[in-house]
């Protein structure tokens, strides 16, 4: 069973990365047209995209009706990688350059701009995109996810962030695009306005455990699996779930190094070159396992995945939701 659904995740990926190849730029300056078609052409694992498709299969619509608003939501995913991207001062993405390092920061906020665009494109072309109020829950999942990063952002600059405050942020800026997914499949594929919140749910929670999982690939992935540097989000000082619990739980010098840590003072200053760096993420790994961190994060992956999976056998039974339920199980266990 786990290879056949390994083989039609494989297809449903392929189909929507057909449709991403035909995303017109006839027209554009040649560097944007360029730098348009290698987000989009950069291959990932097309998760918001399936999930678009499997949410309109699991209420007893088809792949096809929902594929222009899957490959929306996937282009308006590569939108925010983009901007990401320089927020985060990243150099690579999948094991390439970001955009504004192979080309301009302006070329990458001009391309981001353009995707956006583009993903409303894509979505005005799905069947009856008028009758079932798609716009409005699309555009306002792009609205929910900027000001999720500019909590990301804002976080950066307080002492005073909590693990309630993370789990506000990643609602916005990792779970409403998961959401949004899931729920459009529901929309398109014509379920009831309870399957559609079931959906929703489901793709909260499971937008939460993704969240949780990322930020342990960071610390503890593998850089050719996860597509970018490990430990970037401890040299950025980034607000994750796994520094704000370490703060709350370490006392004395584990402490002061975490808050120097939360500060930034050792991205941009005593950690400046890379074997600095590494002996950093390091140190930061062994007070993440010391205090109990890890485990804490694991629990709550499989908490949250349990929840998406009791919420999604509320619908009927169907192939579409078995995969559903194959496919969160599978997020939960993607390797260190």
């Amino acid at each position: 069973m786990n290879r056949h659904f390994d083989r039609r995740y494989d297809r449903l990926r392929q189909r929507v990365d057909r449709r991403l190849a035909t995303v017109a730029m006839h027209g554009a300056p040649e560097e944007l047209g360029q730098a348009c078609r290698y987000v989009l052409t950069g291959g990932g694992k097309r998760l918001r995209a399936v999930l678009v498709l499997l949410s309109a299969e699991a209420v007893g619509g088809t792949a096809r009706q929902a594929l222009d608003a899957a490959a929306a939501v996937e282009i308006m995913h590569n939108f925010t990688l983009v901007h990401d991207d320089v927020m985060d001062h990243a150099g690579a993405r999948r094991g390439r350059p970001t955009v504004h390092v192979r080309w301009s920061l302006n070329t990458a906020l001009l391309t981001g701009d353009t995707l956006l665009a583009v993903a409303y494109k894509s979505l005005l072309h799905t069947p009856h995109v008028a009758d079932c109020g798609i716009v409005r829950l699309f555009t306002q999942g792009v609205i929910d996810v900027c000001e999720g990063q500019a909590l990301d952002m804002e976080y950066e600059k307080r002492d005073n962030v909590t693990v309630r405050d993370y789990f506000a942020m990643i609602e916005k800026k990792t779970g409403r695009l998961i959401s949004t997914a899931t729920e459009l499949g529901a929309h398109i594929g014509g379920g009831t306005p309870e399957q559609a919140r079931a959906l929703h749910r489901f793709g909260r929670y499971l937008g939460r455990a993704f969240q949780l999982q990322d930020d342990l690939l960071d610390v503890f992935g593998s850089e050719e699996e996860f597509g970018k540097t490990i430990g970037g989000d401890i040299v950025e000082g980034k607000r994750t779930f796994l520094l704000l619990t370490a703060l709350e739980r370490a006392r004395g010098d584990d402490r002061r190094l975490l808050q120097r840590v939360a500060r930034r003072n050792t991205g941009t200053g005593g950690a400046s070159t890379p074997r600095a760096r590494r002996a950093l993420v390091a140190r930061i790994r062994s007070l993440y396992a010391a205090h109990g961190v890890i485990d804490e994060t694991q629990r709550l992956v499989r908490q949250n995945t349990h929840r998406a999976l009791a919420v999604l056998s509320t619908l009927p039974a169907s192939p579409a939701r078995d995969m559903l339920a194959w496919l969160s199980n599978k997020l939960i266990h993607r390797a260190f």
